[in-house]
């Protein structure tokens, strides 16, 4: 297990970056929309284009990583995200920004789940759920610095330092990578699903790109109903591809597997509405209230200082209900955690608010584990290379819909209340629907069976 949980922590070193600058732009994006003379919640296309990028080339990473070796394709992704970063930093328009983001977002499809397809391909399904936990807790170190560093280089420096940060990250993971981890041995996968993976790439870039875009003048009229449309079409074709080729782009036979269905899909509903808080806590905090960066992002890390604190409790909480119980209770009081937003004022005393935050991403954090684990659980292993491939999609689309819903509902609230800027009040809805999204998935999880993941959790 040592081996495993060394290529754990430097495998972690990934989504450490990737967490710190999610956490980070966010707490800087109120200084980016007045340096780029842009409207504050339109600076979320900086957060979804991210998403996007990332969720469309996903699926092709299973397939690269076999064809190259997995150990390859994890440095040169790495060494990628480093320099998109940079670039990101240069930008002096939305539109470069944006560009820069999409470079990051490819470099993040391989990075990520290539990495974990280093870890899982190397252990046994009784390490997993501490693996996992290796995984992720060196990880949630990017966002628990991520607000406050964000908010202090940005008040000091202005808002381009807080890309720079990824670049020692970068270039210290690759040190660790080429040093440590063993190489996996190139496989034959045999041609890629090119039409497979046009379909599906096709389909989420014009469904994103019209939700994106839908009702913000940002496009003519008719265009954003174009390409939600064109999106639809294109995924109907992509799921019927899918279906009937040999090798897929995406494998849906994966979905068979009922603890893989239920954390893929089900788990996409609370990974929307969960997706919005790292978006509207900071931006409620400084547009609505008016704290500088450095004040909100001290408050914001609440949450990730909470789900940091979660992770030694995941294994015996998991062992002791079972993933099936787990979530669905803890999906409830997660949902609790995130409506309580829409009670927030000025005049709420700052440590009960960094409580309540720290509680609310304690809940999310277990909720996070579980289905991450989840997916996992039960796949054999000739399956764990098409299965990160298929998951990492599912699991980073949905926090793309839940920024897009935030910034939505808070548009709609201003529209409706006929003041320009936005004030605390556009934001309670947002937090309520977020809510709302989230505890929608907990009956979902009732279906699961009651021993789906037992040998990882040792529930019996």
């Amino acid at each position: 297990m040592a081996d495993a949980r060394v290529t754990a922590v430097i495998v972690a070193s990934a989504l450490f970056m990737q967490n710190l600058d999610s956490a980070a732009v966010v707490t800087a994006l109120p200084s980016m929309a007045r340096e780029l003379n842009e409207d504050p919640a339109r600076l979320g296309v900086a957060i979804t284009s991210y998403l996007v990028a990332l969720t469309v080339f996903i699926p092709v990473s299973g397939y690269v990583a076999d064809r190259f070796g997995a150990k390859r394709v994890f440095l040169i992704a790495i060494a990628l995200f480093g320099l998109s970063s940079a670039a990101c930093g240069l930008s002096n328009s939305l539109g470069e920004l944006v560009a820069a983001r999409v470079l990051q977002g490819m470099a993040g499809a391989m990075m990520v789940p290539v990495g974990r397809l280093l870890l899982l391909s190397g252990i046994r399904k009784d390490e997993m759920l501490t693996a996992m936990t290796w995984l992720t807790m060196p990880a949630m170190l990017g966002p628990i610095l991520g607000p406050p560093l964000g908010g202090i280089l940005t008040d000091l420096f202005g808002w381009r330092s807080v890309f720079w940060i990824n670049l020692p990250v970068a270039a210290f993971g690759l040190v660790m990578v080429a040093w440590k981890i063993t190489p996996l041995p190139p496989a034959n996968p045999g041609p890629p699903d090119l039409r497979g993976l046009a379909l599906v790439g096709g389909a989420l870039a014009a469904a994103m790109a019209g939700i994106e875009t839908v009702g913000r003048g940002v496009l003519p009229d008719h265009w954003p109903g174009a390409l939600l449309a064109l999106g639809g079409v294109l995924g109907w074709l992509a799921i019927r591809h899918c279906r009937r080729v040999e090798k897929p782009a995406l494998d849906l036979t994966l979905l068979r597997h009922a603890s893989f269905r239920h954390a893929a899909l089900s788990g996409s509903l609370f990974r929307m509405g969960a997706g919005g808080v790292p978006f509207l806590v900071p931006m409620l905090l400084q547009v609505g209230f008016g704290w500088g960066a450095t004040e909100a992002g001290f408050v914001a890390f609440a949450t990730a200082i909470g789900a940091f604190a979660m992770k030694p409790l995941t294994r015996p909480i998991l062992r002791r209900f079972g993933f099936r119980n787990v979530l669905i209770g803890n999906g409830l009081l997660a949902a609790a955690g995130v409506a309580i937003g829409a009670a927030f004022t000025p005049a709420w005393p700052i440590a009960a608010m960094f409580v309540v935050l720290a509680l609310g991403g304690l809940f999310r954090s277990l909720q996070f584990t579980a289905l991450n684990t989840l997916a996992f659980a039960d796949l054999p292993r000739e399956k764990l290379s098409a299965g990160t491939s298929f998951y990492g999609t599912a699991q980073q689309l949905p926090p793309a819909l839940g920024v897009v819903l935030a910034t939505t509902s808070l548009e709609v609230s201003r529209n409706m209340a006929g003041h320009e800027a936005l004030l605390p009040s556009d934001f309670t809805a947002a937090f309520l629907i977020a809510g709302l999204v989230v505890s929608s998935a907990s009956p979902l999880f009732a279906r699961l069976p009651r021993d789906a993941g037992a040998e990882v959790s040792g529930k019996r």
